[in-house]
């Protein structure tokens, strides 16, 4: 019997119980669409919080201090930091939350003491007018700029450049306004940054609260983050006061935790794909008693054990198969739904395509073999005597 012949007689026997043939089908689409959604779900938040690190910079360390004793480190002594050849950048930062005021407006927000160089270091967007430059560092100026946030909640508008806020009882000008995040980390949007001369003068606070240091590439990152560490042991005695965070080592601890974590929700989902090979299994052996007689009467007529034996495998696989191919279009509309919903990408990529159809085919022939080796194994006098 050819195959394209078996493939047919195969449909054609499904297509007569269509609602058991539905219902067996049942355990393989919830199995796939549980694999697929939850990869598809792991993938895209992977991907979404890789790009919000990334998007501070891949190169970028962050080293925080313990506030246990002083460091008093200086600007000149960041500068000298700055010189070794695997750092681009390096600014200090001081950082404390206080009431603003703004008219009859006042809510709570972060101020940052910051430099020019903090800018560039974590990648900020000025949508309007300027950002703290060296003189405002030099000079103790009282300008400021604002996130977006803080202007719409104190000034109403976003056209704020050239309007006053009081923090901490001095008037601070308005001479820039930072573009709106679109990330949750290092979001700035409800954030006052002032120069960082001015900053460590209104909280009488000589020190940094944190360093921001940029490699100058991504290779030379592990070489800035040495040289940050001796250069920080040599001017506090000690490594205990202080922190470094690599940005390249938190994107790689990730990938590896977020990889098992799709492996262990993979093997969990891929149990509901077994339990419907099991359903499989099951109605093919209660197909072949059904047709005991029609598998007699076709051996009678000279069909081989491997035809009958091909047929049942064919309408286990295509049992599988297709509950496979549904089970990926309801998880095409889910993915869908959530990535809207989440304001995640979530793709449903081609290799997991793939595994979901290779998967079900699998299961498929797997719980298949059994029930149609059974009905291929039949004699022909048994069979047409059974009733």
């Amino acid at each position: 019997m050819k195959f394209s012949q078996a493939v047919k007689m195969a449909f054609y026997a499904l297509r007569g119980n269509k609602m058991r043939s539905f219902l067996t089908m049942l355990g393989i689409i919830i199995g796939v669409v549980a694999v697929t959604l939850l990869i598809s779900v792991v993938q895209g938040a992977t991907g979404e919080i890789t790009g919000q690190i990334e998007s501070l910079g891949s190169n970028l360390l962050h080293v925080s201090f313990n506030g246990m004793q002083p460091t008093h480190l200086t600007i000149s002594d960041l500068e000298k930091l700055e010189q070794n050849d695997a750092i681009y950048g390096v600014t200090g930062v001081v950082t404390r939350t206080t009431t603003i005021r703004a008219g009859h407006a006042d809510e709570d927000y972060s101020v940052e003491g910051v430099t020019r160089k903090y800018q560039d270091i974590t990648n900020q967007v000025v949508k309007q007018g300027r950002f703290i430059s060296d003189i405002d560092v030099e000079a103790h100026t009282y300008n400021a700029v604002v996130g977006i946030d803080v202007a719409t909640d104190l000034f109403g508008t976003e056209n704020c450049i050239g309007n006053t806020l009081d923090i901490g009882g001095f008037d601070f000008t308005v001479v820039g306004l930072l573009e709106k995040s679109d990330t949750m980390l290092a979001n700035k949007d409800s954030t006052v940054l002032i120069p960082l001369t001015t900053a460590q003068r209104l909280f009488k606070y000589k020190d940094f609260d944190a360093l921001y240091i940029s490699a100058t590439t991504p290779d030379t990152v592990d070489a800035a983050e040495d040289a940050t560490d001796d250069f920080l042991i040599r001017e506090l005695g000690d490594d205990d006061g202080y922190s470094i965070i690599n940005q390249s080592a938190i994107i790689d601890v990730m990938n590896e935790v977020m990889s098992v974590m799709t492996i262990l929700l993979s093997g969990i989902a891929a149990i509901s794909l077994v339990v419907g090979g099991i359903g499989i299994m099951n109605i093919m052996l209660v197909s072949v008693t059904e047709r005991t007689r029609e598998i007699g009467i076709r051996k009678a007529i000279g069909a081989q054990r491997s035809d009958i034996l091909i047929q049942f495998l064919i309408e286990a696989v295509v049992l599988s198969v297709a509950g496979g191919v549904i089970g990926l279009g309801i998880s095409y509309i889910g993915l869908q739904v959530l990535g809207t919903a989440m304001d995640i990408t979530m793709p449903l990529s081609l290799g997991t395509v793939a595994l979901a159809l290779g998967f079900s085919a699998f299961v498929g022939v797997v719980f298949g073999i059994y029930p149609a080796n059974k009905a291929a194994g039949l004699k022909p006098i048994d069979a047409l005597r059974y009733e």
